[in-house]
């Protein structure tokens, strides 16, 4: 088995660098919202094959399925949800721009990230909106 000198008793190993040096900002976030809007869609994947089987079951257990939906907590996630798709939709446009070579500029990236962070607000209460004024909630 191989060692490894550590140098002398007590001397501390330098850390990564992540939180010493870098500085939060706009492109950390998105990076991190997207990985996040990732998984809470596929969370939403396993609410909608729900929907589907309650529908399955009979309009008991549908009716059971809607009204835990319709909830605050039902509701709260749904918006959740919303944000989620719109965040991924816009981010991933992001990304596409990135594959072609295209938007690496730092100003240009904290630009579009805050973009794609107010574009899926704006679009998420939108549709929210708009469901509250043809009465679908």
């Amino acid at each position: 088995m191989s060692e490894t000198k550590t140098g002398a008793v007590g001397a501390a190993r330098p850390l990564s660098p992540h939180m010493q040096v870098w500085r939060w900002h706009i492109t950390m976030l998105g990076s991190i919202l997207h990985r996040a809007t990732g998984v809470a869609l596929y969370g939403g994947a396993v609410i909608l094959a729900g929907w589907v089987a309650s529908l399955a079951a009979g309009p008991d257990v549908f009716g059971a399925y809607k009204a835990i939906l319709g909830s605050i907590l039902g509701k709260l996630v749904l918006f959740g949800l919303t944000f989620s798709i719109f965040f991924h939709l816009a981010n991933g446009l992001r990304h596409l721009a990135w594959d072609a070579g295209k938007g690496f500029e730092p100003r240009t990236a904290d630009m579009t990230g805050a973009a794609a962070i107010a574009f899926a607000a704006a679009a998420a209460v939108g549709v929210w909106v708009i469901a509250a004024f043809t009465g679908a909630l």
